[in-house]
């Protein structure tokens, strides 16, 4: 393909648009461009070429025979280029990436995802954990799962869960808690990435302005939960974080007491494109897990 460094590409899609539709003006209305652009390109191109493409005369652009043997050879290679570009651009619908935290794929998504097989055995799921937040428009993600206000740019933004937190521990710990104010005894694990703080819960039991005696800190929630079940202290955690290791008994909730943070879990989808069949099954599925996991946990 050596012989296209000698012509440019613009100048050959001005040739071939004015040659297939017959006048400058229907070219440069295709190409979104004036119709001075078009006849600039077509005559550098048969400069480049170093041949006459059209002749022109009062009927406007007439090809000339050499013209003719070229003109439909450049729409079939443009249309064989359209054709290309339009295969690459086409999702593959069976394919679902989302994008979510790693926290939120480990210690909720993964538990579940034979759930979704189950229900959904024609679609894969590729999971982008991640903390950044991903441009959706350009980077292939079908639907990110974001913790926040909801006041993202350039994604459309629908909520799913309003966050609660709450303070969780290991059964041990938990037989030493009695009232809310014997929770000031027991030493904390901390997040320190954390977007609340324990201030946040005190103040509503009534223990405002008091500390808790932070054992360690972690800058992972996921490290933090790990060390709450391994005995380490107890930690402020919420429903998607803590839920599955609740049910399965590894950890205690001492007190039935949670406060809404102002923050929630949100879906998060790029704007401009539109919600397939596989991304509402996949909301759908997500709803419908949240829901039965509340219920398990009494939250309902």
């Amino acid at each position: 393909m050596k012989n296209l460094n000698a012509v440019h590409l613009n100048g050959l899609r001005a040739v071939e648009a004015a040659g297939r539709l017959g006048s400058l003006q229907a070219a440069a209305e295709e190409l979104g461009v004036t119709i001075g652009a078009v006849s600039q390109q077509i005559i550098k191109t048969e400069k480049q070429l170093g041949r006459i493409l059209f002749e022109r005369s009062p009927r406007g652009l007439v090809p000339t025979l050499f013209g003719e043997s070229v003109l439909p050879r450049l729409t079939g290679g443009f249309e064989m280029l359209d054709h290309a570009v339009a295969s690459a651009r086409r999702r593959d619908e069976t394919i679902l990436t989302i994008s979510v935290a790693p926290v939120f794929a480990a210690r909720w998504l993964v538990h579940r995802l034979d759930h979704f097989t189950e229900k959904h055995p024609d679609i894969r799921l590729r999971i982008d954990a991640t903390t950044a937040l991903a441009n959706l428009e350009t980077s292939g993600v079908d639907i990110g799962i974001r913790v926040g206000s909801g006041n993202w740019p350039g994604v459309r933004a629908e909520l799913l869960l309003e966050q609660e937190i709450f303070p969780v521990c290991c059964p041990a710990i938990a037989e030493k808690l009695k009232e809310p104010k014997d929770i000031l005894d027991v030493p904390a694990v901390i997040d320190g990435r954390s977007m609340f703080s324990w201030e946040t819960w005190l103040r509503e039991v009534g223990l405002s302005g008091k500390q808790m005696t932070a054992r360690h800190v972690f800058n992972d929630a996921s490290l933090c939960l790990d060390a709450a079940i391994a005995g380490q202290g107890v930690m402020l955690a919420w429903q998607t974080l803590a839920g599955y290791s609740i049910v399965e008994g590894r950890l205690v909730m001492p007190y039935p007491i949670r406060v809404k943070t102002g923050f929630a879990h949100y879906f998060v989808t790029p704007p401009s494109r539109r919600e397939t069949k596989t991304v509402s099954a996949f909301k759908q599925w997500v709803r419908d897990e949240i829901a039965e996991s509340m219920q398990r946990l009494g939250f309902a």
